[in-house]
């Protein structure tokens, strides 16, 4: 199956570069949010980085202007259902992600194949409430999309070959690298980087050491880019928490256990940079760490 366009539902962080590079690749992109001040934000934010990219040489002037001009917004889901591939960039709620999917489903053409960005969800369990799970998979970026090169492909128990074939071309066509998951709870990158973070929590939460110590001794003595808490600020400690969640309801392993602490931090709203508190305070002119 050729892929020609593309919906993205969801405005956020994620569907905005979603767009982004689907745009950047040469197809046409729906937009939507329910939002109307989210999409203007997300559209904004994209002429911002794909200016960034010229600036530094990474795109030539024409290929943003051509990018920009095949991304078209929307608050009508129903314009979205007219495309060829959908990817799903909600919230990381299931029932959120569910309604999305319902309301879609009357006005998909035949062939549309749906899509779900979901870190940890079910992949076969959000395919069957549909009338094509064998049509349905995850297709997971990392974040920030334009920057990060891998992208999870998660069959469902019904994903047909057309259609992992098909979520295949679409990411060799960005220039992406595949990693192909089984629908296991949180797959495989989030199966693998939200215990540490979560452990980072609890070394926090037990006392062994404060957010700089952490931080730093995860950054000096692993060479890791960023601190564990550090990372869950920028990732959102919402969406930590859902995931791990995830993985300890669907594993049923004591060792995926939420740490209270940042069930706590949830609790209070602070939810990382983008409530401006989190493990960080981003509110000054340097993050400074809360604990």
């Amino acid at each position: 199956m050729t892929v020609n366009s593309i919906g993205v539902v969801g405005a956020g962080q994620m569907g905005n570069g979603i767009a982004h590079v689907m745009a950047l690749a040469g197809y046409d992109v729906v937009l939507n949010d329910i939002n109307e001040d989210a999409l203007k934000r997300a559209v904004d934010l994209i002429e911002r980085n794909m200016d960034r990219q010229v600036s530094r040489d990474k795109i030539t002037q024409d290929a943003r202007d051509q990018a920009m001009a095949r991304i078209v917004t929307t608050n009508d889901l129903p314009q979205v259902a007219k495309t060829d591939l959908i990817i799903e960039a909600a919230t990381e709620e299931e029932t959120i992600k569910q309604k999305i999917f319902d309301s879609l489903l009357p006005h998909l053409a035949d062939h549309t194949i749906l899509t779900s960005n979901t870190s940890s969800i079910s992949i076969t369990r959000l395919a069957s409430r549909t009338d094509r799970p064998e049509k349905f998979m995850g297709f997971h970026f990392m974040n920030p999309v334009p920057v990060m090169q891998l992208v999870e492909l998660i069959r469902g128990i019904a994903t047909d070959k057309e259609t992992y074939d098909t979520c295949l071309g679409v990411v060799e066509k960005l220039g992406k690298t595949a990693a192909s998951a089984e629908d296991f709870p949180a797959f495989i990158v989030n199966r693998i980087l939200m215990p540490m973070i979560n452990e980072a929590v609890y070394t926090l939460y037990e006392g062994v050491g404060n957010v700089n110590s952490i931080d730093q001794s995860m950054k000096l003595g692993a060479n890791h880019p960023m601190g564990p808490l550090e990372l869950a600020d920028f990732i959102g400690l919402d969406t930590c928490l859902a995931i791990m969640n995830v993985l300890h309801d669907g594993l049923a392993d004591t060792k995926y256990r939420p740490c209270p602490l940042l069930t706590k931090y949830v609790e209070a709203g602070w939810l990382g940079r983008k409530t401006q508190r989190g493990f960080y305070d981003y509110r000054g002119e340097t993050p400074v760490p809360t604990r």
